[in-house]
């Protein structure tokens, strides 16, 4: 049996350190981040702040000022309680929500890079109240592997000009953080996310599950920290 997708992915990063770039601009030696907790753990969030999408970005933006972090971060397989707020996350069975990427909590209009080269593979804008916004997703040929990488919640000048199999470098500026006005009604924020395999969908893939598919997301999803080396 050959190595799967996840031990190709580490292989190869560990291979190739230097074809990996940047996601957002980021020092490690004088920038700070700051864990943003969306379980039911965090009591401090209320339905009344996660439903008012201007109290909710003033509650991230306090959290960031208050601990001197450049950015918020955090989500990779998280339970969070805050998907409550759309029924965009809603079915029949069992609500959505398990996240599936990483979010980078950070300022409307900060630049947003490809951490690695390939070509786009589709962009849409999934204008839902909740959804990913305006999105792009890079398809990425590392050695034998297939690496997609999903940046959603982005600004809408972002999909201006972008054609299907345009070619992107490493650390090439590809998009912004949008507003919440144009981002899914959001606090401004990255999801961050990486798949092995599409399924045939084009400019959207979920980015939150329900919890009883955790396993089958888990082997296409692999952990963007491995990427973004934070």
């Amino acid at each position: 049996m050959g190595a799967s997708p996840l031990d190709q992915l580490k292989t190869y990063l560990q291979n190739h350190p230097d074809a990996i770039g940047k996601v957002v601009d980021y020092n490690a030696g004088t920038d700070r981040l700051f864990t943003l907790d969306f379980t039911a753990a965090n009591t401090e969030l209320s339905t009344a702040i996660i439903t008012d999408t201007p109290q909710f970005t003033n509650w991230v933006n306090d959290k960031l000022r208050a601990n001197n972090c450049r950015y918020g971060i955090g989500g990779y397989m998280e339970h969070r309680t805050i998907y409550a707020m759309s029924p965009h996350f809603d079915t029949d069975d069992e609500p959505r929500r398990l996240h599936l990427g990483v979010d980078i909590w950070g300022d409307a209009g900060t630049p947003i890079y490809a951490p690695l080269k390939g070509i786009v593979h589709s962009f849409q804008d999934n204008n839902n109240l909740g959804d990913y916004g305006p999105t792009i997703i890079l398809q990425h040929n590392l050695d034998s592997l297939t690496l997609y990488s999903l940046y959603g919640h982005l600004s809408r000048t972002s999909l201006q000009g972008l054609t299907v199999g345009m070619s992107v470098h490493k650390n090439q500026q590809i998009a912004a953080l949008g507003n919440n006005q144009e981002n899914g009604q959001w606090p401004p924020h990255l999801h961050f996310q990486l798949m092995f395999d599409m399924e045939g969908k084009h400019g959207d893939y979920p980015g939150v599950c329900k919890y009883s598919e955790m396993e089958k997301y888990r082997a296409n999803i692999p952990d963007p920290g491995l990427v973004l080396r934070f």
